[in-house]
């Protein structure tokens, strides 16, 4: 028994002797004998007070809730209860707008009386119910709708259908909207065969254009890229600052975070088409593409083929291949007097191409493979 005492001794001054992993405070809920009294404050006035009040529920609510403890876990499971479909419906209908572009209530901001009313109804409430019981599943949901024929109609816009409908919101035509600003990156990161697949973790700092600029009180805007697959992972875990956000993502109208986002608006400008063409991420996803490329067996032209089926998930029209090994053509034959030149734009050293590869052709499909990763059906879903 002593030698149990010793132990449990020894294994408490170890506890007390660990530094916790972090200082923020955790809330806890007070017992009914250590929370203060709270009074009505007359014309908000500290020093005037009135009646004593207790927590309650908004009779707002559902009746059920009276006769439940009147704390904030009980409006907690109100809210994703039966009785409150609002909850559901709220969230299928961003599901929605993430894979149309348009959610079935097209202000997937507003669902109260400034809202838009639903375009079709009864199927956002049994899209709601199925979500409900689903047990809330979003992966379920997520795959019902891409697996419908809604989903998986042509997305080609006809003259009738613009005329008719132009923001698709009746469902004629599958959806053609472009990709999230996080999305952008994470496709070429997945084309080119770079993308990391880690999960959980602190940020990471992907490739970025070095500026040279600093903010305000000298602090650097620049930042130290991470090594190794931290390098290349999803969009989900890239270092955040307000005043300073990334920028490939802004360009394709990321929110900076300075204020809350409810729905994030899609522009199309000239800067994005450089962002995709010269940001540092994007012409090292460009010459991993051509890495992939050059693999392939074949000729220059069954190269080209392979890299379009990577980016498109299709082989390419005889006028688009036409096209693109002319652009191969002209690229190989600029870079035959410059090898340093091919070397560069490959993101290769002598020591990396072996005997038997050539870097101007290295060089040549990496320029065929940021056009590629720039075409509008790359960054465009239909």
């Amino acid at each position: 028994l002593d030698d149990e005492r010793a132990r449990l001794t020894a294994i408490d001054k170890e506890l007390d002797s660990i530094k916790p992993y972090t200082t923020v405070p955790v809330m806890k809920s007070l017992g009914d004998d250590q929370r203060r009294e709270t009074r009505i404050q007359r014309r908000g006035n500290y020093l005037d007070e009135a009646d004593l009040v207790g927590p309650g529920i908004p009779s707002v609510f559902a009746s059920r809730l009276e006769t439940m403890p009147k704390d904030r876990l009980s409006v907690a499971k109100w809210l994703v209860s039966r009785e409150n479909p609002l909850t559901a419906r709220v969230i299928v209908n961003r599901l929605w707008e993430s894979i149309y572009g348009l959610g079935l209530v097209r202000t997937s901001e507003e669902f109260g009386a400034q809202g838009d009313q639903p375009s079709h109804p009864e199927l956002l409430d049994w899209l709601a119910v199925e979500f409900m019981d689903s047990g809330w599943d979003i992966k379920h949901m997520l795959k019902l709708i891409v697996t419908s024929a809604t989903y998986r109609q042509y997305s080609k816009v006809t003259s009738s259908q613009i005329a008719n409908d132009p923001d698709n919101q009746w469902l004629a035509r599958g959806p053609r909207v472009r990709l999230s600003a996080e999305s952008i990156r994470d496709q070429a990161l997945f084309t080119s065969g770079l993308l990391s697949y880690k999960m959980f973790g602190p940020s990471v700092n992907p490739p970025q254009p070095q500026m040279g600029l600093n903010a305000a009180f000298g602090g650097g805007i620049d930042w130290k890229t991470s090594e190794g697959e931290d390098r290349y992972r999803r969009g989900l875990y890239t270092t955040w600052r307000r005043s300073n956000p990334y920028p490939s993502m802004a360009t394709f109208d990321a929110p900076n975070r300075e204020v809350c986002t409810l729905k994030r608006d899609r522009s199309n400008t000239p800067l994005q088409a450089l962002v995709t063409l010269n940001d540092p991420a994007f012409v090292e996803t460009a010459q991993a593409l051509a890495r992939r490329m050059a693999k392939a067996e074949g000729n220059p032209a069954g190269k080209v083929k392979h890299g379009f089926r990577l980016c498109l998930t299709r082989l390419p029209s005889e006028k688009e291949q036409v096209h693109l090994l002319k652009l191969y053509s002209e690229a190989y034959a600029t870079y035959v007097d410059l090898q340093e030149d091919a070397f560069i734009i490959s993101g290769q050293t002598p020591e990396q191409v072996a005997v038997d590869e050539d870097v101007r052709d290295l060089a040549a499909l990496t320029v065929v493979a940021n056009v590629l990763l720039n075409l509008d059906e790359t960054l465009m879903k239909r």
